[in-house]
């Protein structure tokens, strides 16, 4: 990530469950929920994408630097572009702190996510 790029707004209050979608069970999901929650997924199908979002979501805290998670067999651009990709999808927020850019899975992404693929609804 550039100096010139900015970051994510403040994440929600931690511990909220935001759901993506209705559980799959529910009924037929609409078109606006379909394609929510196949642009979180599709972010996660990419193997480098879904080992960062794991290094993001098992750091202790919460949250991990950039510097610290960056070593996943990429160069640093490509690293930067998928943490933006899974950014866009609504999967991780980001803050700046001087230099760095720390990452957070966001608050409720995991959770709503398993919420919906849960057949007991």
């Amino acid at each position: 990530m550039s100096k010139s790029e900015t970051a994510e707004p403040p994440a929600p209050q931690y511990g909220a469950v935001v759901p993506c979608c209705p559980p799959i069970t529910a009924g037929e999901l609409s078109q606006a929920d379909a394609e929510k929650t196949a642009a979180m997924f599709k972010a996660l199908s990419d193997p480098v994408r879904l080992r960062l979002f794991s290094r993001i979501a098992s750091h202790p805290g919460g949250e991990a630097c950039v510097c610290d998670i960056a070593d996943v067999g990429v160069s640093q651009p490509t690293v930067s572009h998928h943490l933006k990709k899974l950014r866009e999808a609504g999967l991780l927020t980001s803050e700046r702190r001087g230099t760095w850019v720390y990452y957070r899975v966001a608050p409720s992404v995991v959770a709503a996510m398993a919420a919906m693929l849960d057949p007991r609804g």
